[in-house]
This record gives C-alpha cells, sequence and structure tokens, in this order.
C-alpha cells in the first residue's frame, strides 16, 4: 500500500483565494491522496474526501460513522464561524438511527405537501413578477434581484413566515455558508425568527408547512420544530440561489449554449446537470465522525475527527463527457445531493424552482448576456458553498409594466394570505 503523504500544512478553504479558484485547491489536495488535510477557518481542521469512490464509501458506511458531531465540537471554541453550519443541533442532518428516522420522516412528509404543479405556477408567477421590476432598465444583478429573492418567496409563502421576516432568513442563512466572524449571530438570528413563527402556530394553527410541522405524528416539541425548519430553510434557500445563478452564468458562459437564451439546442436542463457535476452549490460539507480509531481508504483515522466531503472535487473525478458518458466506469451519479441515508430529500423542489425560475428568465431576457468579464465576477468566501456574489448582465430593454402590474396585484394578494393552502 502507498503510504499516504501529509501536506506540510493544511490547505486553507475559507477566504478569497480558495473562493477564486476551488478547483486548484482540489488539484493540489488529490497529489496527496483520496482524503487531505484542510483549515476551515483559522484553528478549524478537517480532512477532506476528494475521491468519488471514497466519498460514496463514507456516505453509506453507518457502521464506521457517525453524524453527531458532538464529540469533536467539545474541542472547538464556542464562537467558531463553522459551528452555525456544523454544530450540533437536534436534526435529521446531525442524527443516526430511530432518531435520524423520526426527524428525517416529520421533513419527507412535509416536503411532499409541496406539490409540484402548484410549486411550478407559484414560482412561475413570482419570476415573472421579478423579472418585470427590472426588465424594462436593461441591466440587473441576477442575484440580489432574482436568484436570491425566487426562493426566499418559496420559503416565505408555504412555512407562512411573516413577509417582513424575509430578509432576516436570507441574511441569517448567508452569514452561516460565509462562516465569517458574524455567522454565530447570523443563525441566532435565523433561528430567533423561526422561533417566533413556530410559537405562533404552536398557539394558533394555520394551514402552512409550520403547523403540519407541530401536528405531526413524530410529536414534535417546539425547539425541534424550529431546528428542522431552519435545517429545510439553509439547506434549500442558499444553495437554491446558488444553483440558479451558477446554471445562469454557465449558460452565458459556455460556448455551447451560444443561442440557447432563445431558442438553441443547450437547454435550462442541461444547464443545471452540468453545474451539479461542475460546480455544485454545497461544494464540502457531509461531515461524518469516526465512532472509533480506524483505516479508511488507506488513511488513519481518530475517533471523533471530522471528515468532510467535497461533493466538487469527487464529482470531477467522475464527470461525464459531452456525450453524457461516464468519464470512470461505475460512476453513474454526481454527488451534489449526497447519498445514503442523508441524502438530500428536497432535491425535487429544488430543482423544480431552478428549472422554472431559468426559464422563466431565459424566455423573457432572451439576449442577456454578462455585463462584466466572467473573470471579473467574485465569489462568496467560505469553505462550504460555490456562490456568486453577484452577476450582473444586460439585456434589451424589455416593457412588462402591464403583465408586472397583473402580477404584482395577484402577488399582493397571495402575499396576504401568508401561506398556501396545507390539507383538505
Amino acid at each position: 500500500m502507498t503510504p499516504y503523504v501529509q501536506p506540510p500544512e493544511p490547505l486553507a478553504l475559507y477566504g478569497p483565494e480558495f473562493a477564486a479558484d476551488p478547483r486548484d485547491h482540489y488539484r493540489r489536495l488529490r497529489e496527496h491522496g483520496p482524503l487531505a488535510p484542510v483549515r476551515l477557518a483559522p484553528g478549524i481542521d478537517a480532512l477532506l474526501v476528494t475521491d468519488y469512490q471514497a466519498a460514496v464509501d463514507l456516505l453509506r458506511d453507518t457502521h464506521t460513522f457517525t453524524k453527531d458531531p458532538r464529540a469533536w465540537q467539545a474541542t472547538v471554541p464556542d464562537d467558531s464561524p463553522v459551528l452555525p453550519v456544523l454544530g450540533h443541533r437536534p436534526t435529521a442532518l446531525f442524527s443516526d438511527g430511530d432518531v435520524h428516522a423520526r426527524y428525517r420522516d416529520a421533513i419527507n412528509d412535509s416536503l411532499a405537501l409541496m406539490e409540484p404543479h402548484v410549486l411550478r405556477a407559484e414560482v412561475a408567477r413570482v419570476a415573472r413578477r421579478l423579472i418585470g421590476e427590472f426588465a424594462a432598465a436593461g441591466d440587473a444583478d441576477l442575484i440580489a434581484q432574482y436568484a436570491r429573492r425566487l426562493p426566499l418567496h418559496v420559503f416565505v409563502t408555504w412555512f407562512g413566515v411573516e413577509p417582513g421576516d424575509g430578509e432576516r432568513i436570507v441574511n441569517g442563512i448567508a452569514g452561516m455558508f460565509n462562516s465569517t466572524e458574524n455567522a454565530t449571530t447570523a443563525y441566532a438570528d435565523l433561528v430567533e425568527v423561526v422561533t417566533e413563527l413556530v410559537a405562533a402556530r404552536r398557539a394558533r394553527p394555520r394551514r402552512d408547512l409550520t403547523s403540519y410541522l407541530l401536528g405531526h405524528p413524530a410529536g414534535l416539541d417546539n425547539d425541534e420544530t424550529v431546528r428542522q425548519i431552519t435545517l429545510i430553510m439553509s439547506a434549500g434557500h442558499d444553495p437554491t440561489t446558488n444553483l440558479i445563478g451558477n446554471a445562469l452564468l454557465h449558460m452565458l458562459t459556455d460556448a455551447r449554449y451560444a443561442g440557447s437564451l432563445h431558442g438553441g439546442a443547450m437547454t435550462a436542463h442541461e444547464a443545471i446537470n452540468e453545474v451539479l457535476w461542475q460546480d455544485p452549490p454545497l461544494a464540502n460539507l457531509g461531515a461524518h465522525y469516526p465512532r472509533h480509531d480506524t483505516e479508511f481508504h488507506g488513511v488513519r483515522l481518530r475517533a471523533g475527527q471530522l471528515v468532510l466531503v467535497s461533493y466538487a472535487a469527487a464529482n470531477t473525478r467522475s464527470a461525464p463527457g459531452p456525450s453524457g458518458s461516464a468519464v470512470r466506469s461505475g460512476a453513474s451519479a454526481h454527488l451534489a445531493w449526497s447519498a445514503g441515508p442523508h441524502r438530500c430529500p428536497a432535491k425535487q423542489p429544488a430543482l423544480l424552482i431552478a428549472m422554472t425560475a431559468i426559464e422563466q428568465l431565459t424566455s423573457q431576457l432572451c439576449d442577456a448576456e454578462l455585463a462584466v468579464p466572467a473573470g471579473g465576477l467574485k465569489w462568496r468566501p467560505g469553505p462550504f458553498h460555490r456562490a456568486l456574489i453577484r452577476l450582473p448582465v444586460r439585456f434589451t430593454p424589455v416593457d412588462m409594466s402591464a403583465e408586472a402590474h397583473r402580477h404584482r396585484t395577484a402577488g399582493e394578494a397571495a402575499d396576504g394570505q401568508q401561506a398556501v393552502s396545507i390539507g383538505p
């Protein structure tokens, strides 16, 4: 067996250097084997899995690894900026066995209430309304004005969040994933918003997903309900925003999509699929901890040691070629949705939101192009995500005033209901 060679220093996955060129970091990490030491924040180290098969093995091995971070967390300062993402909470993400199944069932049953045809119609309606707000200007930032606002509306509507609290939710989630010094404060504010929502629904239920979770047979208490909702929101809003933004950037810069915005051969579906392979919105996560000292793919691991999966790096070792066939035998699926018992439960709603968002935008602004060189675009720092700060575009101005007014009026009426109708 080839001995594992330790790099002289863990490679930093935070700051502008990593955000600007993560692929070079992954290339350098692969030189040290299937797992390599990384630094997630000052003083916070982990091992990152960059090999596809090793990643799949880790994600499916519930005997050797646990999702409970508390043994590792005891070694980390309470104010560490990575704890809002990695710190233990009573949720499906940080549990195993029967506890995980209880939380997972409540989440799956809740998401199942988001009927695809209703969700698609709602997303399309809001997409047209948002586009109508900037179409006449001839330029826009598709992150701030579109990709971030569209998933926000879904969560505000389906969970019955007060419209005025929407920005607090977005800022809380973004602060978590940026993993900077304000991450703890950002997460605390997100929890405060959801705690107030859950308390209000416990006292007076409505026909929304929050009330449904509170009444689920799993018997979640208030804190458990708060934590499942913050998990769904944090795992749903930011990644969906990033998926929309990254796919739009892909369509605007890849020569194979030339003309796609106005009826070309390459579609939104293909752009999303390629981004999930090449630039997944959650690049590095899937935290696991060995239950005991062990050896994994030739690397010795300590009990309780933090091991993360690089979905982005692992995917590029098994990415499909232009024809769609896998480069490596046996690699039939990307890992953007993770794998094993903790595979993302919101895959279908997220894909539907992203697909509808892109189709609506490209049908209305068919000649949109980047307003700055692609190399000048900036990416949000942080070890976990792949997220644009801005996506400035220009296009021929479109007068959508009449349609925008119609959809704005319909939207105000829908927003006034506070939530979609759940159940009979």
